[in-house]
């Protein structure tokens, strides 16, 4: 779905896909006739965005034989879908039943990483729409922080500067692929600060000349600077202060918890702590310029990791306009996320290099941003309106 703003520029809305599984094309067919289609339906639209997840070992196919990704074109142009965006976060078996920390391995010091991130950019080019002149992939943030010496850091650099070259070759072949390390809590850049200006800043493992190019940025993640307690609300003066820019925005609001010594409170977090995923818990820090005190999981939190003393937040992705469960206990369990679609990162600051577009993917269709006086829904030339029935 696309939203135009009034200064002309387009925001594209997309439906974010890693969270149904799929492991080959038929397979990644199959959910989104499932689900983007009545999406679609139910929004009413005539062109549905969607972020694609391709874990590496269909990537590296639709690379390899651009046949299969115009068998994937051409059916989701007949869904009335779009892509102008791929996660390649997740490497692969993300829905495996024990995930946690493998999602985060390969990392950015392995040539793995650097191969399966350029495969995603290859097989996004031949997948944008015609009128599209960028698209953006999302990566992880280098590398969860232990262990993090000299060498990994060595090995990290010399493939983001691989990265840089490989889209820079791309970009000369056809659209611009740009490419945005999602900061998560935990990793090494855990906070959009950590890329844009701390020690380890992404502007540090670049060359000048690929500064320039714009082609590797940020990919912001609501919920995860919500979890770090980051405010966004300045987020377009820090970018602006920095070479890099935003390449793609990921909307969901984090789990917050204003009483966690409450029974009642903990009672619903342990519905939380599961097998699969990794929920990183953060303790509010006591002031501004302080690191929240933090587990890397929910389960460490609840056993004693953290105090208890001050507001938690988890790392549980919840669609912007959730509300409370009901009851006391529910406001225990609303999500918090304190630069909502009100106040966009990047609305005051620079745009993303190579275009004027901004990417964003919401974890349900409710998450997107779309007030009428602020963007109007673009109608595509030759499209009819589709009907309330989802589609096949």
């Amino acid at each position: 779905m696309r939203l135009r703003r009034p200064d002309g520029s387009t925001v594209h809305v997309g439906y974010c896909t890693n969270v149904h599984p799929a492991t080959d094309l038929d397979g990644i067919l199959a959910q989104l006739r499932r689900y983007a289609v009545p999406v679609r339906a139910a929004l009413g639209c005539e062109v549905l965005g969607v972020g694609l997840w391709l874990a590496a070992p269909v990537a590296a196919a639709l690379a390899d034989d651009l046949a299969h990704v115009r068998r994937l074109r051409g059916e989701l142009a007949r869904l009335g879908l779009e892509v102008v965006t791929l996660n390649a976060f997740p490497y692969g078996e993300f829905h495996s039943p024990v995930v946690k920390k493998a999602v985060y391995h390969p990392d950015w010091t392995e040539a793995s990483r650097l191969e399966h991130t350029l495969a995603c950019a290859r097989v996004l080019q031949a997948l944008l729409p015609d009128d599209v002149a960028t698209g953006s992939v999302s990566t992880l943030p280098l590398a969860w922080r232990s262990p993090w010496d000299d060498d990994r850091r060595a090995s990290a650099r010399d493939h983001v500067a691989g990265l840089a070259r490989g889209l820079a070759d791309l970009a000369g072949r056809g659209p611009r692929v740009t490419v945005g390390f999602e900061p998560e809590p935990g990793c090494v850049w855990e906070v959009l600060d950590d890329v844009l200006s701390g020690p380890e800043q992404l502007a540090g493992l670049l060359s000048a000349e690929h500064l320039r190019d714009g082609l590797v940025g940020v990919c912001l993640d609501t919920c995860h600077s919500a979890v770090g307690f980051d405010d966004l609300a300045d987020v377009g003066a820090r970018v602006a202060r920095s070479p890099l820019g935003v390449a793609k925005l990921q909307a969901s609001a984090a789990l917050h918890v204003p009483s966690p010594g409450d029974p009642a409170s903990r009672r619903l977090l342990a519905d939380f702590d599961e097998p699969r995923f990794l929920h990183q818990t953060r303790e509010q820090p006591a002031g501004p310029a302080d690191r929240p005190q933090g587990t890397d999981d929910l389960g460490e939190a609840l056993a004693g990791g953290l105090p208890g003393r001050a507001p938690w937040r988890c790392h549980v992705h919840l669609p912007l306009h959730a509300a409370g469960a009901g009851a006391n206990p529910g406001r225990d369990r609303r999500p918090a996320c304190r630069a909502g679609p009100a106040r966009r990162p990047g609305r005051r600051g620079r745009r993303p290099r190579g275009g004027r577009d901004v990417h964003l993917v919401g974890a349900a269709a409710g998450a997107a941003p779309a007030r009428r006086g602020r963007c109007d829904l673009v109608r595509r030339p030759g499209r009819r309106r589709p009907g309330r029935r989802p589609g096949p």
